[in-house]
C-alpha cells in the first residue's frame, strides 16, 4: 500500500513539469503502463489529474483549490507564536510579529521583554511604517512599482534625527533591505529603542509577516542587539518553513557552529 501513495505521489511532480502521456509517467515511476493507468485513473477520480482532449495528464483543478484553502486558513499567528516565544525565552527582549494589512503594517502578536523596561506597542496597533523594521521587509518584497507608488503617497514624520526623512531614502532604504534579507530600526521612531527583523515567507517565497527583536538602550547597546540578527533570521526560517510546509530546523535559538 505505501508502494502505491508513493507511486501516485510521484507522478503530481512529474505533471507539475507540464503534460505527460502515459508512457511518459510508467518510464517515469518505472513501472508497467497498465500499473501507471491505473495510478492516473484513481487520481482522475479524485480531481488531482486531468485527461486532456491530446490523452496527456496534467494537474488537475482540485489540487490547486485544495492549495488555495489550506493556504486561507493558515493562521501565521498561531505557526509562529511557539517560536516567538522561544527566542524571547533566550534573548529576553520583546518579540513582535507584524503584518502588511490595506495599507498598514500592524502588529499581530507581541511576547514581552522579561527587563522592567517595557514597549508601549500593542497587538492591532498600527507600526510607525517609514521607520519600523519590520514594515520595511513588508514593504520591501512589493513590487517595484508598488513601491514607489506606496513611498510616494506616505508622510515622513522626524519622529527623530535617524528618521526617515522622504520618499526617495525611503525607496532606497528598502531596496537596501531586499538586498539584505533583513531590517533594521536603529532610534528611527524613538531616540532610545533599536529593533532587528526578518522576513517570514510563504511558500512561494513572498514574505507574508516579519518579525522582530526590540530593547531600549537601557538594556542593550544597538550595537549588542545587532548580534542577536543571525538567531531571528533563523527563527523567521523556522517558521517559514513550518508555514510553507518545509521540513523544519531544529532549535533556531542555537547557534549551529
Amino acid at each position: 500500500m505505501s508502494q502505491t501513495v508513493d507511486r501516485a505521489l510521484s507522478i503530481l511532480p512529474l505533471l507539475a513539469e507540464g503534460p505527460a502521456d502515459l508512457g511518459q509517467v510508467a518510464d517515469r515511476l518505472g513501472v508497467h503502463k497498465s500499473t501507471a493507468l491505473r495510478l492516473l485513473r484513481t487520481l482522475h477520480e479524485h480531481g488531482l489529474v486531468y485527461r486532456q482532449s491530446d490523452q496527456r495528464y496534467r494537474l488537475g483543478a482540485r489540487l490547486f483549490a485544495l492549495a488555495q484553502e489550506a493556504m486561507e486558513n493558515l493562521d501565521i499567528r498561531e505557526i509562529a507564536h511557539p517560536h516567538l516565544v522561544r527566542l524571547n525565552e533566550a534573548c529576553g527582549h520583546t518579540v513582535h510579529l507584524a503584518v502588511h494589512e490595506e495599507n498598514e503594517v500592524l502588529y499581530i502578536d507581541k511576547v514581552e521583554s522579561r527587563y522592567p523596561v517595557r514597549m508601549y506597542s500593542r497587538i492591532g496597533k498600527p507600526v510607525a511604517i517609514t521607520v519600523a523594521a519590520v514594515a520595511k521587509l513588508l514593504l520591501a518584497d512589493l513590487p517595484e512599482p508598488e513601491r514607489r507608488t506606496l513611498a510616494d503617497q506616505l508622510d515622513y514624520p522626524l519622529y527623530t534625527a535617524r528618521s526617515t526623512p522622504n520618499a526617495p531614502a525611503f525607496l532606497r532604504e528598502l531596496e537596501q533591505v531586499r538586498e539584505q534579507g533583513w531590517a533594521t530600526d536603529l532610534g528611527g521612531h524613538e531616540e532610545s529603542i533599536n529593533c532587528v527583523a526578518a522576513p517570514i515567507r510563504g511558500a512561494d517565497g513572498r514574505v507574508v509577516a516579519a518579525m522582530s527583536v526590540s530593547a531600549p538602550n537601557v538594556v542593550v547597546t544597538a550595537e549588542e542587539l545587532l548580534t542577536l540578527l543571525p538567531q531571528v533570521r533563523r527563527t523567521a526560517d523556522a517558521i517559514s518553513g513550518e508555514y510553507s510546509g518545509r521540513t523544519p530546523v531544529t532549535d533556531p535559538t542555537r547557534d549551529p557552529s
